[in-house]
């Protein structure tokens, strides 16, 4: 009897370890993982592994057997799920008891001794072991094993009951017959049960191949059927008995009637043939189908009957879009030229067949002149087809540049209605793969045609107005650069041919009126950017936004919110209170999404109401828009109240509009330098150091004492969390460096814009508009301008040319003179009140 010992209990689910076996276990539970943790603070290391009579059951001493295997834990590996373990039986225990100590299981384990043979020389035995190692052989081969392996494995082992107990743990079945081979003590009694099992499992495996093999024997005679019916398919063609390829005759008659060039002809032809010699069942006949009705449904020769009328096009710009004159003036004069060709082309042809049929007519004396005058009609025809074909103009190329939200995108909707065509948008935003534009070469799997064939299939007329939008959001990777594919695509002199890799036949996008859409100009490629017209959409201006938000925006967010127009009045004051107080934008959508707010607030009011309170309509004011919207959160700038030395008001313009900006400077000690803060760029700072060095070259004539450059002088633009750049602030930096240097107020209601150089010349600048309408708002209306501007001053609205006076100069002394108060400018000098002017140094003399 040996002797007792207890040990920590590891229960197995569907699973038996036998004795001077190692095998991988992972525990999970509680219960095992701290059985585990008691085991390994022990040197042994030793455990009871036991299998559980029903694996779905708690580990309980119920549910576990008596017989088990005392392994050795030889690894441990410490997961996020549990322990990884490598244990190694030594050999079969009996648990006399079992005990839960400390939320694990322990066992009083004796030591089960095997019962070796009577005899092992028996020839019996020896025929038995013998019988069981062939089998095993043959199992592992049967099972993909090689054979060295088998055999390598084979000859380690020699010894009866532990070749049986290795044998038994590869075996496959239920745990309680891989238990009985545990639990099994005597040697040769264990061998016969396992050769039984290696037995049942060999008849299985032979079973399995058998039933492989008539499965790949049935399949081979599906693949002969398959044959067959296509023989039989072609006899009943010959017979002309199928209707089977009804399909793709249809198929056959599109493609025969598409307007293709020769070598698109000679493509679409050979597909089809290989159509023909490949079975419907073939993965390759449905590639080149799919290929045929990508073709087939291109419009090749469909075209959209165009809408010339010009008053009917430009009454349906001016329907859907307020301002925009210069788009609108483009398409206008797009669509009169389509018009006179069209008309030239009539009369034209008119005269040809005139003359033809006057031809025709003095030819038919003879009974055999009738075929020649069919012949004439169809040299007449002929030229006709030509002359369609010379209808053809290709469509422009419009880029439309311009912040978000001013209609970009929309109007080029309505240039399709105007014009009567097809409409079809795609985006480019973020697009950076080559094949989005030129598509996949059939040879892929899964290939398919790129977003410009899918827009023309979509379309189904070849002269659509076909929109890219964010064309300036491409970009590019290992894949390809889209913005080089589009070359072809957005030139005039190419795109008649474009050639998808998909397609590999070249289509005809000449008449395709191309729109792209772009915020930033600077972002597009230099090539790419020259194949279009470039059209600048400019920020609105508060007046065209006042009545974009009359005719459009509050309409249609009145009816998004189910209010009815006599329910709701809004002012013209409310709604330039939204505009002023609540958004900042070049465009109109923040105005839009603010306006929506509104009409939700009284939505809700009018809810509130009972059913049978009659509803009174709500006339809002500036003061009601507080109410419903809170305090404002812009602040535009306003003009100064007094003239103040060395504050100057300029003015700046940035894609959301233009306003007016104070330019300050101020002397104090030190030792002449120039302090410059404000957030300003490079150019700005150049602009401040030109004045700086101008007013040090023309000290005497601007009334300057020249110790005052021994201080120090600090020009400030505030705001200063926002930068600042640009050329156009140079009048403004000089007049306040004169100004604080000479110690001469600024005028408070003049404002000025113009780039200065370093000899006083004024040179022009942009966005006048935008400028002069930001500083109309902020309450002034006495401008200095560059004298190259006036032209800009065109732009402005007539109600706003009319209430503003402009002085243009040419020279920063004309300007010195309107900007600083009680200054004139006589015979080159800068005079101010009791100045004679011999007392007075010219401008532009330099002193040494």
């Amino acid at each position: 009897m040996t002797e007792a010992i207890t040990l920590p209990v590891i229960p197995l689910r569907d699973e038996v370890l036998f004795p001077h076996v190692t095998a991988p276990i992972a525990a999970g539970r509680p219960g095992t993982l701290k059985a585990i943790e008691a085991a390994i603070q022990d040197n042994a290391k030793q455990v009871f592994v036991v299998a559980q009579r029903e694996p779905q059951l708690e580990a309980t001493a119920d549910a576990l057997y008596t017989f088990g295997t005392i392994a050795r834990i030889e690894q441990l590996q410490r997961g996020l799920a549990g322990f990884q373990l490598l244990l190694t039986g030594e050999a079969r225990g009996i648990a006399v008891r079992y005990s839960d100590t400390d939320g694990y299981l322990q066992a009083v384990v004796r030591e089960a001794e095997e019962m070796p043979p009577l005899a092992a020389e028996d020839p019996a035995f020896a025929a038995l072991y013998r019988e069981v190692r062939q089998r095993s052989a043959e199992l592992g081969q049967k099972t993909g094993l090689p054979r060295d392996a088998v055999q390598r494995v084979l000859s380690v082992h020699d010894e009866p009951g532990r070749f049986a107990d290795l044998v038994a743990s590869y075996l496959e079945g239920p745990v309680s017959d891989r238990q009985n081979l545990l639990e099994t003590l005597s040697v040769e009694e264990r061998l016969r049960r396992v050769l039984l099992h290696l037995q049942r499992q060999i008849s299985v495996l032979d079973a399995q191949a058998d039933i492989k093999t008539q499965v790949q024997e049935e399949l081979g005679g599906r693949q002969r059927e398959v044959y067959l019916r296509e023989q039989l398919k072609a006899i009943q063609n010959e017979l002309g008995d199928s209707d089977g390829g009804e399909d793709l005759e249809e198929l056959k008659t599109k493609l025969d009637s598409l307007d293709i060039s020769p070598q698109g002809r000679k493509e679409v032809n050979r597909e089809f043939d290989r159509l023909n010699r490949f079975g419907r069942e073939s993965m390759e006949s449905q590639v080149i189908r799919t290929f045929l009705e990508t073709v087939a449904e291109l419009p090749w020769n469909e075209r959209s009957d165009e809408q010339l009328d010009l008053a009917s096009a430009s009454a349906i710009l001016d329907e859907d879009h307020y301002g925009l004159d210069d788009v609108k003036d483009r398409i206008l004069e797009f669509l009169a030229v389509r018009q006179l060709r069209q008309r030239r082309e009539r009369e034209q042809a008119e005269t040809t067949e005139a003359e033809a049929a006057e031809a025709a007519g003095e030819e038919r004396v003879e009974a055999g002149d009738a075929g020649t005058a069919n012949e004439t009609k169809e040299d007449t025809s002929e030229d006709n087809k030509a002359t369609a074909e010379k209808s053809k103009a290709p469509g422009p190329i419009l880029l439309f540049v311009g912040p978000p939200g001013v209609g970009k995108t929309s109007i080029a909707k309505s240039i399709a209605r105007a014009m009567g065509r097809e409409y079809v948008r795609i985006s480019l935003g973020g697009a950076r793969d080559e094949a989005d534009i030129r598509g996949h070469r059939r040879t892929y799997v899964g290939a398919m045609p790129g977003r410009i064939i899918n827009g023309m299939k979509q379309a189904g007329t070849r002269n659509p107005v076909f929109l890219l939008d964010e064309i300036d959001k491409l970009g590019a990777s290992f894949h390809g650069d889209p913005s080089s594919a589009l070359l072809e695509v957005l030139d005039p002199g190419q795109n008649d041919s474009f050639t998808d890799h998909y397609l590999g036949i070249p289509f005809d996008l000449s008449e395709v009126l191309f729109v792209c859409t772009a915020n930033f100009v600077q972002n597009l490629a230099g090539p790419l950017l020259d194949r279009m017209e470039l059209v600048d959409f400019s920020g609105y201006t508060e007046g065209e936004k006042l009545e974009i938000a009359k005719r459009y925006l509050v309409p249609r967010q009145l009816e998004a919110n189910a209010i009815e127009p006599a329910e709701l009045q809004i002012t013209d004051p409310a709604l330039c209170a939204v505009i002023t107080g609540y958004t900042r934008e070049a465009g109109v959508r923040q105005l839009e999404r603010e306006l929506g707010k509104v009409a939700r607030k009284v939505a809700r009011k009018i809810a509130l109401k009972e059913d049978h309170e009659e509803v009174e309509t709500l006339s809002l004011d500036d003061a009601g828009v507080r109410e419903l919207l809170g305090r404002p959160r812009v602040h535009p700038e306003k003009a100064a109240s007094s003239d103040q030395i060395g504050v100057a008001t300029g003015l700046y313009y940035t894609p959301v509009g233009g306003d007016v900006m104070f330019v300050e400077a101020e002397t104090m000690p030190g030792k002449g330098n120039l302090v410059l803060t404000g957030q300003l760029g490079d150019v700005m700072k150049e602009s401040a150091r030109a004045a700086w060095s101008y007013a040090k070259a023309h000290a005497a004539a601007l009334h300057i004492h020249t110790n005052t450059f021994e201080q120090d002088l600090h020009i400030h633009c505030p705001a200063g969390a926002i930068p600042k750049d640009g050329p156009s602030a140079g009048i403004a930096m000089a007049t306040a460096v004169v100004s604080s240097l000479s110690k001469r107020p600024v005028r408070h209601d003049i404002a000025m814009t113009g780039e200065v150089t370093l000899s006083g010349k004024v040179l022009p600048i942009g966005g006048v508009k935008e400028k002069i309408l930001g500083a109309v708002r902020a309450g002034i209306l006495k401008f200095v301008l560059p004298e190259a501007n006036v032209a800009d001053l065109e732009d402005l609205p007539e109600e706003v040319q009319a209430k503003i006076e402009v002085s243009p100069v040419q020279t920063l002394g004309e300007a010195l003179a309107l900007t600083l108060r009680d200054a004139t400018f006589t015979k080159g000098r800068l005079l101010f009140q009791g100045d004679k002017p011999e007392d007075v140094e010219p401008l532009g003399t330099y002193r040494h």
